[in-house]
């Protein structure tokens, strides 16, 4: 299992072998939502690269709330089957998961693929055998969602994590190992958004016209993501930083979070705090959001990755985060890092006031390192170490 020591490149980064010839594999890919997460900005993303490297790719998702279509364009390499799924007012999360996991099983046929590569706990439930991506581990209390979670981790053929942090994890709390292939980021598009084209300064200043001086989030108001603490640090910031705007982006879930949500108002009303909440941002104006900011917060209690967090590394925002294992893995050497409420108000206080070129430029290399293609690549080489394939397998 590849163990990419704290800020170094991933190995699969590095120069590889030409793949074995032949071929090309027919690999379905299947996630959950066509909504802008960052599992299925996982799955778009290696399903593009894995078709420009010469594979048969399809991708199959379930399409909510009526979408026929993913939140963004689709390299058309890149065959799409999105199923149906339309909303029942009233519904709980639990009969929510269980009828998600129907409606993909029964639309979905394996038969006619060499790889069935699953992204998420419904899709690997609703897949049969598979080959799975644990991108974190989660700890639900619906009932239902507990049974998704606990079976989509024991019963695929094969495992992949993004980090190593989570594959520890998921070796120590049920002894299954997995081949660790870290995320690719798409740095170029965030590194231009921070860069000198007129098109890219003039969208930087309509964000900074509309925010101000402001420290971002992406993620939404969730418990995972850290909102409530986040909110702590931001009325303690305030006291030291006045003018400093704090906007939370993203935000599309399958979960009800309103009563999270209804305690991160009340909350910021105790403060006297008054963030700004985008929700969902569009995707061609998200870098120019993030290149913008002065600077990103990434509270989150549990990530496998930290997809935004390398982004904004990328458009060469200060980052500060969670002291978790994960992101020491990821980001020791690139970022600041807090563990308390307190202690990320500091922080962010030091990242705006106390400007590191090096950090800067530590982060914006280390972006650059982890890229879609060697995540195809090294993706490629564990699909053809699996024999049988995991969808042919008897």
């Amino acid at each position: 299992m590849p163990d990419p020591s704290p800020g170094s490149a991933p190995p699969e980064c590095a120069t590889h072998e030409p793949l074995e010839s032949g071929g090309p594999l027919r690999i379905a890919l299947l996630t959950y939502s066509t909504k802008p997460r960052g599992g299925v900005v996982h799955t778009l993303a290696l399903a593009e690269a894995l078709a420009r490297a010469g594979q048969d790719v399809t991708v199959w998702s379930l399409g909510r709330g009526g979408d026929g279509g993913f939140f963004r364009p689709v390299d058309p390499l890149v065959r799409l089957r999105i199923v149906p799924f339309p909303e029942i007012d009233g519904e709980g999360v639990g009969p929510r998961i269980l009828r998600s996991i129907a409606v993909l099983r029964d639309a979905f046929d394996p038969s006619g693929y060499d790889v069935v590569h699953a992204q998420d706990c419904i899709s690997a439930n609703a897949a049969g055998r598979c080959l799975r991506t644990v991108h974190h581990i989660d700890h639900f209390t619906t009932p239902e969602l507990a049974r998704c979670h606990e079976r989509a981790i024991t019963e695929p053929s094969a495992r992949i994590c993004v980090s190593a942090a989570v594959a520890a994890e998921l070796l120590a709390g049920w002894n299954l190992a997995a081949e660790v292939i870290p995320n690719g980021v798409d740095a170029a598009r965030f590194a231009a958004a921070a860069g000198a084209d007129p098109a890219a300064v003039a969208a930087r200043r309509a964000w900074r016209d509309r925010l101000g001086r402001y420290v971002l989030t992406v993620g939404g108001i969730e418990p995972r993501k850290g909102s409530l603490e986040l909110l702590e640090a931001y009325a303690e910031l305030s006291a030291r930083q006045p003018g400093v705007q704090l906007v939370v982006a993203g935000g599309e879930t399958l979960f009800d979070y309103r009563d999270y949500r209804a305690r991160w108002d009340q909350r910021a009303a105790e403060l006297a705090v008054a963030p700004v909440v985008l929700g969902p941002v569009e995707e061609d104006a998200l870098p120019s959001l993030v290149a913008a900011a002065d600077a990103f917060a990434f509270p989150s209690a549990k990530e496998g990755f930290g997809l935004a967090a390398m982004e904004a590394l990328a458009a060469g925002v200060p980052l500060v985060a969670s002291d978790l294992p994960v992101f020491r893995e990821l980001f020791d050497g690139a970022a600041r890092f807090a563990t308390s409420p307190a202690a990320f108000a500091a922080e962010l206080d030091q990242a705006l006031t106390r400007l590191d070129p090096s950090l800067r430029a530590a982060g914006q290399a280390l972006a650059a390192r982890y890229t879609w293609s060697a995540a195809a690549a090294s993706h490629l080489r564990f699909y053809q170490s699996l024999a049988p394939h995991p969808a042919t397998a008897p």
